[in-house]
């Protein structure tokens, strides 16, 4: 069993072995990535950080216009759950099209749409599911972020929110607002638990629990300067945050809190959801049931759609108080719904909850060896490992603090990665985690190939960095090994 698929054929003018440069494709790779820095805005992120050209790619393999083979641990930042063009996706797809369905109906009824949202609902916390209202918002989860702050400010009368140091949820104006980066907003900004980094200093459980009391006491003290906001939003596991998973029953007392005073709870299970964390959704680990949950990226199947699903009493809305062009998206609904119920029926969730904590235990062995590992956390195939300067100060006189992140070492082991085959994003307050979030189809075979490339390019990474010498840039694994296939996935 090979680690790397064998990628799809498409019309080329050229074909040879996968590991092979094929001629001329260096000038065609460099000449593509050239014209993309000329024409496209200075905003573009990961283009620059992964200098590839993506041309095939099936799993968890991404091939490059140059030939060259990666193993793609971004996975489009959360949204490929069973990789690159899975064969039941690419049906899914093709039976739409082949079928003479139109590809464009706004929010008209089809029987495409009700097999997504019977699929959906299907999954759904079974205490939000039997009760509960759909809206389908545009393309991107931003959209469904403003959806529901919309929807839940509606409903109640009120505007301010609730919402945690870290997070992350979009890009537009509403969802900046409600992200840690936010200022001069009117947001209320309340301490999200962490153990490396606990706001109180002291972590685990009594960290949690104080803040906890924190948020409590704010919004019963008359004199806190905080009104009964419209909602608390909240990720469960926080991504781009550093890969901060929420302790449950923490959790737990965010939603008792806000029942009791009637604060609707936004679930932001955008990166999350379907299966990443190692349940269906990430509110299943504690048990709770938001009132609206926030939905996108792997429910399309890798393409474009986001939606919110919430409470029947919330659904206070006139016709059109939030629409969209692009709402009715019918090949992402065919993609989502296969990709739903092959996550659920093959119970990929809790493969990755397996998965995922044996690559945890053995990433916790190099953070033993390498003092550069600051801490090692997540949940499921949702995992980080920050990178720190342990030379920078001791921690013991810094009053048991960690010691700072190092995002010139993050960003050095993501190129030495890169060097070796594997695709890896940086996150974190100062972009000094490594995220992993390989698709839900890993293999063991294939999570020890990601493993083993990432230790040597950690090591590698390290000791330039130590000795102020430039990383070698010597791709030892990406293009040796075996080309066959892998045999089918989960």
């Amino acid at each position: 069993m090979a680690v790397t698929e064998p990628a799809p054929a498409v019309p080329s003018a050229a074909h040879a072995h996968h590991g092979e440069r094929r001629a001329g494709e260096g000038g065609v790779l460099e000449g593509i990535l050239r014209r993309q820095s000329l024409r496209e805005s200075a905003a573009r992120t990961y283009a620059r950080s992964l200098p590839i050209v993506p041309v095939r790619a099936r799993g968890l393999t991404i091939e490059g216009a140059d030939g060259r083979r990666y193993l793609d641990c971004l996975s489009g930042a959360g949204t490929l759950a069973l990789g690159h063009n899975h064969p039941v996706v690419l049906e899914a797809i093709k039976k739409v099209l082949d079928s003479g369905a139109p590809l464009h109906v706004l929010d008209l009824a089809t029987p495409v749409k009700d097999a997504f949202t019977t699929e959906l609902f299907a999954t759904l916390p079974a205490g939000l599911a039997r009760d509960a209202r759909i809206q389908f918002c545009g393309p991107a989860g931003t959209d469904a972020v403003e959806a529901a702050l919309k929807l839940v400010r509606t409903a109640t009368g009120r505007r301010g929110l609730l919402s945690f140091t870290g997070a992350y949820h979009g890009m537009t104006a509403g969802a900046l607002d409600a992200s840690g980066g936010a200022t001069d907003v009117r947001v209320t900004r309340l301490p999200y638990p962490q153990n490396y980094r606990c706001p109180f200093g002291v972590g685990g459980e009594r960290g949690a629990e104080l803040a906890a009391r924190w948020t409590e006491n704010l919004l019963d003290d008359p004199k806190s300067g905080v009104a009964a906001p419209a909602a608390m939003i909240l990720e469960p596991v926080q991504g781009e945050g550093g890969v901060i998973p929420a302790p449950d029953a923490w959790l737990r007392r965010m939603r008792e809190i806000t029942a009791a005073r009637s604060i609707p709870l936004i679930a932001d299970e955008v990166q999350t959801g379907v299966g990443r964390t190692g349940a269906f959704w990430a509110v299943e680990h504690s048990g709770i049931v938001p009132d609206v949950m926030v939905l996108s990226k792997a429910i399309g199947g890798s393409l474009p759609l986001a939606v919110i699903v919430y409470k029947s009493e919330l659904d206070a809305w006139e016709p059109g108080a939030h629409a969209g062009t692009f709402r009715g998206n019918q090949l992402a609904m065919a993609a989502g719904a296969a990709t739903l119920a092959y996550v659920r029926e093959n119970r990929l969730a809790a493969r990755a909850a397996t998965l995922g904590a044996r690559m945890l235990g053995r990433l916790e062995g190099l953070a033993a060896a390498h003092p550069c590992v600051g801490d090692v956390r997540g949940r499921g195939l949702m995992i980080g490992v920050e990178l720190v300067d342990p030379d920078s100060a001791d921690p013991a006189a810094l009053g048991g603090s960690a010691p700072p992140a190092d995002p010139v070492l993050a960003a050095a082991v993501q190129r030495a990665c890169l060097d070796r085959g594997l695709i890896v994003e940086l996150g974190g307050r100062h972009s000094g985690v490594v995220r992993l979030l390989p698709p839900l189809t890993l293999t063991d075979e294939q999570a020890e190939a990601v493993l083993d490339r990432f230790a040597d390019a950690l090591a590698a990474a390290e000791r330039a960095h130590r000795t102020g010498t430039p990383a070698p840039g010597t791709r030892p694994r990406n293009d040796t090994g075996p080309t066959g296939p892998i045999g089918p996935s989960h």
